[in-house]
């Protein structure tokens, strides 16, 4: 598959880019516990660079801390700065602060809540006894068990606010389809509580304007950034919703013969990395 002629400019004009990970730039390798590239991802991400041309890396999971991601991308020779790398817990952080729902109850691991303790909220554990939590945030926590599950519907029913890192079920890896935690986690909640999540990384507007942020680009560049990765229901969403240009990958969960609704459509499918490679060189 190759990339529209009339998509060239636009890419290589681009404001800048959000990659997602897992899929799309990267697999998660089992053998070394982090990360192995696919193909072409390392030269595209160091042909940005070299341009200057800003680009985040945003995963939808909270299984780690983003600098930890960063690490693990670093290792598998991608030139990608801590400052680079956003989980939706990154993004959770920013709207539970600016909302003023500072005591959160979160429903996932260390990793997942590192970003919420680093901009100062109150973080509650788990199936931890406390009054007064204002959100109950759900993310990577395949540990999960009766205990948290009480716990998280007693913070719902006494007023606070559902709020996640993401509300999809999948997710891709190197052995295939993975499944992703909070989206049964939230299925229980809703289930108990009538509540449902509010979405707080891809492919919300918050997770788009947090990317925007850290890139230090205004609001107004929506239109002339390219969000490139693997989901449909996630960055093609997210790029759709904002304006922005839409590049899917066929390397994760989007297949090629995707039936897919406008709104989740990409601006253009592509097999591989190759054909961005190739326009942002300039051919």
């Amino acid at each position: 598959m190759k990339l529209n002629a009339d998509l060239g400019p636009r890419l290589r004009g681009a404001a800048g880019f959000i990659f997602d990970m897992d899929g799309t730039i990267a697999l998660g390798d089992s053998k070394s516990g982090g990360h192995r590239a696919l193909p072409y991802a390392i030269a595209v991400l160091e042909t940005l660079k070299a341009a200057g041309t800003p680009f985040v890396v945003f995963t939808n999971g909270t299984a780690k801390p983003p600098a930890a991601y960063a690490q693990s991308l670093r290792n598998a020779g991608f030139p990608v700065e801590d400052r680079q790398m956003l989980t939706p817990s990154s993004s959770a952080a920013i709207w539970l602060a600016k909302t003023g729902l500072t005591k959160v109850r979160v429903l996932g691991n260390a990793g997942c809540a590192a970003p919420l303790i680093d901009a100062g909220l109150e973080v509650v554990g788990p199936s931890e006894a406390a009054e007064g939590v204002q959100a109950v945030y759900t993310g990577w926590f395949r540990e999960f068990d009766f205990d948290a599950l009480e716990a998280g519907c007693h913070s719902l029913w006494n007023g606070a606010r559902l709020v996640t890192a993401s509300n999809v079920p999948f997710f891709a890896t190197e052995n295939g389809r993975a499944i992703g935690a909070s989206y049964p986690i939230n299925a229980m909640l809703t289930a108990m509580t009538r509540k449902r999540p509010r979405i707080l990384g891809k492919p919300s507007r918050v997770a788009f304007e947090t990317a925007l942020g850290v890139m230090g680009l205004p609001r107004s560049a929506a239109k002339h950034m390219v969000v490139v990765g693997d989901d449909p229901a996630l960055e093609m969403r997210m790029a759709n919703d904002a304006g922005a240009l839409s590049v899917g990958l066929a390397t994760g969960v989007m297949s090629v013969d995707a039936d897919l609704p406008e709104h989740s459509r990409p601006s253009c499918l592509l097999a591989d990395l190759e054909p961005l490679l190739t326009t942002l060189r300039g051919g």
